[in-house]
């Protein structure tokens, strides 16, 4: 929850409070989902108004959470609310991040052709590269962020990436800036890397260069493939955190995950569809895991798999603590059509999304079924926007005792 005071210094761990006897560790994870980030983006803009209803107009998201991480669409919302302005307060409030989307997703996925010679053109070009150049998205995110680096965000941050040189996942977080210099990247060239998902836009390479004249090298593919849904990464990291800090008086004292209070943030899946079935992908070759009536099954698959296991181990621990409303986790399994695509960017298509993300906020608290992998609601707990008032007022009063308790 502290904030930099020189963005242009050395990479330094953030100034976050001690953990010893803190009452509450904030986490706001926001998943990866292209367009339908505007989602989750809606459900911010809420959540903010709420906490500037108890704290003041110019309080922003990033002022209350100890760590906020996201993936693909997730982490460039991250790094909006998190980077620096020439204030050293965050580039964008909450309600801002639906405009940008508005205005710039439909220049990010240029909508091609449509009919017979549109459908066989369209097929034929992205059998030959990326379905988009990405040169819009670079050059909006570089235009936006310059030369702005990871430890220079606002609060700790956690951006998972995927090296396809390695074969292995890369994690992009404030944690380990100290620890890792050469992992102390340019948040555009992370925020590419996160968001080049395979098939859609181009892998990202670039380098990066200590003060010892050391480099490194990253080539880098979307975080989807190490973890669409980042909550337990998050939890991972500031547990590893308060390890860290405590292990001199606490050798062997694990982390107490009571203590934390987690936002989880989908951006929609098409779990009633039902889109696919084992009878038609048995007879599957390359070509339809990789294109089918507009989709990509592979693609679709592996980013709905990865959210819904960290959703599904993320409730398993706080149901094991008898701490379940510490875990809020908002996601619309009801998607169909258009709007479960990542990348259709009609006008249409993205004022439906916001609908969707102000629906979901009138939609009762659920909890998935680790039956069945669909969300079905908790009795007792009121709408999701309730649900989110109340969360604004603990992170409201944990502001608060530690604003207090430092003076």
């Amino acid at each position: 929850m502290a904030t930099k005071e020189d963005s242009s210094s050395s990479p330094s761990p953030k100034a976050s409070p001690s953990y010893a006897g803190l009452t509450q560790i904030t986490v706001l994870s926001i998943d990866g989902g292209g367009v339908r980030g505007i989602i989750p983006g809606t459900i911010l803009a809420f959540l903010e108004s709420k906490l500037q209803e108890l704290d003041g107009e110019n309080v922003r998201i990033a002022d209350y959470f100890d760590v906020i991480a996201g993936t693909s669409t997730g982490g460039l919302v991250t790094t909006m609310l998190t980077a620096p302005n020439k204030s050293n307060r965050p580039l964008y409030s909450a309600k801002d991040i639906n405009d940008f989307y508005l205005k710039n997703s439909p220049k990010i996925f240029p909508q091609k052709m449509a009919g017979l010679f549109g459908t066989t053109s369209n097929l034929v070009s992205e059998f030959a590269g990326p379905k988009y150049d990405g040169k819009y998205l670079h050059s909006l995110i570089k235009g936006i962020l310059g030369d702005t680096k990871l430890h220079q965000t606002l609060t700790n941050v956690v951006i998972p990436t995927f090296d396809i040189k390695l074969l292995q996942p890369t994690i992009f977080s404030s944690f380990e800036v100290e620890a890792t210099p050469l992992k102390d990247a340019n948040l555009s060239d992370i925020c590419i890397g996160t968001s080049a998902a395979p098939t859609y836009l181009p892998a990202h390479y670039f380098e990066t260069k200590d003060s010892k004249g050391n480099t490194r090298s990253f080539n880098l593919a979307d975080g989807g493939l190490a973890a669409n849904n980042p909550t337990l990464l998050a939890i991972n990291m500031v547990s590893k955190s308060i390890f860290k800090q405590l292990q001199e008086d606490f050798p062997v004292k694990p982390a107490e995950y009571n203590k934390f209070l987690v936002l989880s943030l989908g951006t929609g899946a098409a779990k009633l569809e039902e889109k696919y079935d084992a009878k038609s992908a048995a007879k599957w070759g390359v070509l339809p895991w990789l294109y089918l009536n507009g989709h990509t099954p592979i693609i679709d698959m592996y980013s709905q798999a990865s959210a819904d296991m960290a959703d599904i181990l993320t409730s398993i621990l706080f149901q094991t603590l008898h701490s379940e409303q510490n875990y809020l986790r908002l996601q619309d399994d009801t998607l169909s059509g258009n709007s479960a695509s990542v990348d259709i960017s009609t006008k249409e298509n993205l004022e439906g999304l916001v609908k969707i993300g102000n629906n979901l906020l009138k939609k009762p608290v659920s909890r998935v079924n680790i039956e069945t992998g669909r969300y079905e609601p908790v009795e007792g707990e009121g709408t999701n926007e309730e649900a989110l008032i109340r969360f604004a007022k603990l992170l409201s009063d944990e502001r608060k005792r530690r604003t207090n308790g430092a003076k």
